[in-house]
Formats: C-alpha cells, structure tokens, sequence
C-alpha cells in the first residue's frame, strides 16, 4: 500500500529515497471497517484522507431528511472538506465507509508541524488539492450542461468500477436522478447493445 504513497512522493516532489521513507513512515495509515462514519454533518473536520483501499462516501441530509450523494471516494484519491471560507467551519457534508477501507490520515491540528518538518510535503499536497480542484469543476460544468443518461455513460467511461461497488440509490442520487430512472436507463442501454450488430470479419 505504501507504494503508492512513494509514487506521489516521487512524480510531486523532489525528495530522495532517504527522506521519503522518513515521510512515509510518519504518516498515519488506519483500518476502517465498512459503516464507519469519518465525518458528520455539522461537525467541524479534524482529518482528511487519502484512499489506500475502498469506498468513502461523501452526502448531505436536507431539513426534510432527504439524502443527497455528492461524490464517491476510490483508491488514490483525496477526501477533503473544503469549509475554511464558513465562520464556523463545520462541514456541510458527512463522510462514511460503504466499504473495508484502508485510509492515510491526515490530522488536521498536526499538518504545520509536519508541513514545516518537510517543506516539499506541502508542495505535493497543494499540487494534489489543484489537480483534484480541477477535475470537480470540469466534471461539474460537464454534468449540468448534461442528460442523465448523458451522465451515467461518463460515469461508465471514467469510473466503471464504481456501478457495482456502490448501493443503486445512492449512485442514482449521485448522478441527479431517481433510482427508478436510473433502472430505465441501464435496462434501456443494455438492450441496446445486446441490439447492435457484430462487425462482419
């Protein structure tokens, strides 16, 4: 698993062997069993992650007690909440684990110590938080300017692991839409391409 943390080390920063071990070693690695709530609603973060292994799932609750999903995280990527423009910094959004997982966490109170202790850490995760930034907002231009079955080929496309390691309600809420039009959609295209001819030889 820690491999992957020597190959961010690597590709964002200039450290050598030496000195990424010493970093590797100093960062947390924790088990979380599936249902562990990292984060709720309304608290104020203490830690982000990073995903060695598994499912986090990031979702609101409105005042009607309605569920919405707004992101899924995988293996290699960051679970931020970014709250720091709130004055009260709590999060707006609940994270939990809809599967084992296997997370780096990254105490939020100890970050400028280790920040100042390896200067080129900052660098990398600043590097990781812009690249991720980025592709939220391409991917949320693409999905208002999209239909839903728009959204759920993309889906397919980028992250087709995810259909089947996450609940239909929650990845249908994820994508905009009911799970009953979630159904129509999967059954529609399906039929389709058992439709399509094979290509002649």
């Amino acid at each position: 698993m820690k491999n992957i943390l020597f190959k961010y080390l690597t590709q964002f920063t200039t450290l050598g062997e030496e000195e990424q071990r010493a970093i590797v070693e100093d960062i947390q690695v924790q088990q979380y069993k599936k249902g562990t709530m990292l984060l709720r609603q309304g608290d104020v973060p203490r830690a982000c992650y990073f995903v060695l292994k598994g499912c986090v799932r990031q979702y609101s609750v409105d005042e009607t007690g309605k569920e919405s999903t707004s992101n899924f995280y995988t293996e290699e990527q960051a679970v931020a909440i970014f709250n720091q423009h709130k004055p009260n910094k709590s999060s707006p959004y609940s994270l939990t684990c809809l599967e084992d997982c296997i997370l780096v966490v990254g105490e939020l109170d100890a970050e400028k110590d280790m920040f100042q202790k390896y200067s080129q850490l900052e660098t990398m995760t600043r590097k990781m938080v812009e690249d991720n930034l980025g592709e939220v907002k391409d991917e949320w231009a693409s999905f208002i300017s999209s239909s839903p079955e728009e959204r759920y080929k993309a889906l397919l496309q980028k992250r087709p692991g995810l259909i089947d390691r996450v609940p239909q309600h929650q990845l249908a809420s994820y994508l905009g839409m009911t799970p009953e039009s979630l159904s129509r959609i999967k059954k529609r295209l399906h039929s389709s391409s058992k439709q399509q001819p094979y290509p002649k030889a």
